[in-house]
């Protein structure tokens, strides 16, 4: 007989999630999110920080605030855009424009959502794209 495990136990190993948001309050909830369901969650105030800690080797998504001041640097872009190659990575804003879909776009994110996000539906799509980048 096989038993059912809930996906967080599933899991061989931690899986790195990196929140990176600005707003104390929405990077808090997305960490609660994230350990709930089975994820190690790194949370990052800021660009630079993300930048500096994200490891592409051990990381399963990065779920990513576009519209923080830091990508306006076009080094700090360029850096994002190649930890995208490596990283999947979901856009979060809340705004939701054709400027800023297209940001997520041009930065590499492989799906976009307007705050406030939806945690089931945000779950769905960090485990798709875990599975898809197998």
């Amino acid at each position: 007989m096989t038993s059912i495990r809930p996906k967080a136990a599933r899991a061989a190993a931690p899986r790195a999630l990196y929140i990176l948001d600005a707003d104390a309050s929405v990077r808090e909830g997305l960490t609660r999110l994230a350990v709930s369901a089975g994820f190690e969650a790194h949370p990052c105030a800021s660009a630079e920080a993300f930048l500096g800690e994200a490891n592409s080797a051990q990381a399963a998504c990065a779920v990513v605030d576009i519209c923080d001041a830091g990508f306006k640097d076009p080094a700090v872009r360029a850096r994002l855009s190649v930890l995208a190659t490596l990283l999947p990575m979901i856009a979060l804003s809340a705004r939701d424009d054709r400027q800023t879909q297209r940001t997520a776009q041009e930065l590499g994110a492989k799906a976009f959502f307007r705050k406030p996000v939806d945690g089931s539906a945000l779950l769905d799509s960090i485990e798709w794209l875990i599975e898809k980048d197998k």
